[in-house]
């Protein structure tokens, strides 16, 4: 056949846009055709963040479909999306030109993309931007139902701990994806994105996990069909991250130059975590009481109304010493010799780009898979440590913050476990690696 089309369509979330982009540039690396088609609301913003980078080619074509809010991914876009690809290919029918749509990769989430596909005659992938782990526990839902670990709806029947492989971390039934919404108290929405995974496995030619065998070997045996490619990173490719909403403020990059190294504790809460303000001010004041260098990606809303005479006055007291910015380009941070920690929320795209570069972890997580990341990093892999929170005031203290980064900075364990896990993953992105060999199979069968 001739050159492959791939329709690649992220779910609207900076979390899973950004790797699924990430996944085009690969594939369009290989000389395939690329098309990302997004909500319009996330198409704007990702136009406007590719604006300010130099590097991020003409090989991928972006298109957007109007929508009126995320609930409408569900409702409306399947019926455009399909008519989009019929438009397309009976354009390239009557011109003879091989412009075909001939393959649909689709976030996991995303089920009616791979009906479509299948009622098209075209091929179809599932694409997981999360952990591995994630899917097994997904995928194990009528196991634990049957048991009676959990209810029809998705709820715990009680709170206690199950291990779904006996390689796996046992975990507590009350951080099972779908049972961990955060400050979101949509009844039973993070079951029925679940459900949604289960049915995109079971329709796809291919699932592919933005994994590697070495991070989750067992999560992977529970479901042979689930296939690390990753890590995805831009880094990988010595190239720029694309997919993010905001423009990132390289600036940053030359205040790290003139910091010591592995002096620097990073800080980023990802895209959706907020405080209260009683937690942002103890946050705040940790990190000044902690007198280490620090880097802050402060968005304008992780609180619902941050005290600008506060922050004012906290960058007047820690001088030099701090640096606050609204986004980051995280990947290149990472990277950068003065780091050495990472206070994340345990998103998965956070976590593997910190394993990517050998830097320890501190984990915040706040919702859904969160909390499965901070069980691996601090259980299995140990390379990390989460915080303590004071059940009287409902907080992570100022001390418990401290002494946190105290004890992963002088312990010098979490360093050397990451250093290790480093090799691992980076081996397995390389030619003959793990992830390598399943990315050039499955460029192979799309070509085909």
């Amino acid at each position: 056949m001739g050159n492959p089309h791939v329709l690649v369509l992220p779910l609207p979330a900076q979390g899973h846009v950004i790797p699924a982009m990430e996944l085009a540039q690969c594939l369009a690396k290989h000389g395939i055709k690329i098309t990302v088609a997004n909500p319009d609301f996330i198409h704007n913003l990702v136009v406007k963040a590719l604006e300010t980078k130099a590097d991020t080619g003409n090989s991928i074509r972006l298109v957007s479909f109007p929508v009126d809010g995320f609930e409408d991914i569900f409702m409306s876009m399947p019926r455009k999306v399909k008519e989009f690809i019929e438009q397309v290919n009976t354009s390239s029918s009557d011109s003879h030109d091989d412009d075909k749509i001939t393959c649909v990769v689709a976030d996991d989430v995303l089920a009616w993309a791979m009906e479509i596909a299948a009622e098209l005659g075209i091929k179809r992938v599932s694409f997981c931007s999360f952990a591995a782990t994630l899917l097994a526990s997904v995928s194990s839902i009528p196991k634990l139902i049957e048991d009676g670990i959990i209810g029809h709806d998705g709820t715990p029947t009680k709170e206690q701990m199950v291990q779904l492989s006996p390689s796996m971390p046992a975990m507590n039934t009350s951080d099972l994806l779908w049972v961990r919404r955060g400050i979101w108290e949509y009844e039973n929405v993070f079951f029925e994105y679940a459900l949604r995974k289960n049915k995109s496995m079971n329709l796809a030619d291919w699932v592919l996990c933005n994994s590697a065998y070495c991070l989750e070997p067992a999560a992977f045996g529970l479901n042979p069909k689930i296939l690390p490619i990753g890590p995805i990173l831009a880094s990988n490719r010595s190239e720029n991250s694309t997919g993010s909403f905001w423009p990132e403020d390289m600036t940053c990059l030359k205040w790290l130059d003139q910091q010591a190294t592995k002096s620097v504790i990073y800080v980023a809460f990802g895209s959706i975590t907020l405080f209260d303000q009683t937690q942002f001010n103890e946050f705040a004041m940790a990190l000044e009481l902690s007198n280490r260098p620090f880097l802050w990606v402060l968005r304008p809303d992780i609180a619902d109304k941050l005290d600008n005479a506060c922050i004012k006055g906290f960058q007047a007291r820690v001088g030099a010493r701090g640096r606050i910015i609204s986004w980051a380009p995280q990947q290149k941070v990472l990277e950068h010799p003065s780091i050495a920690c990472f206070l994340s929320h345990c998103g998965w795209n956070s976590t593997v780009e910190s394993l990517s570069n050998g830097v320890p972890l501190l984990c915040w997580p706040f919702v859904g898979d969160q909390f499965h990341n901070e069980n691996y990093i601090c259980n299995f892999w140990k390379v990390g440590l989460g915080f303590k929170r004071d059940d009287e005031r409902g907080i992570i203290t100022r001390e418990e913050i401290k002494s946190r980064v105290e004890e992963l900075l002088g312990n010098e364990m979490y360093k050397t476990n990451a250093v290790n896990l480093k090799k691992q993953v980076v081996s397995s992105i390389k030619e003959g690696g793990s992830s390598y060999n399943n990315f050039k199979s499955f460029v192979e069968w799309l070509e085909v």
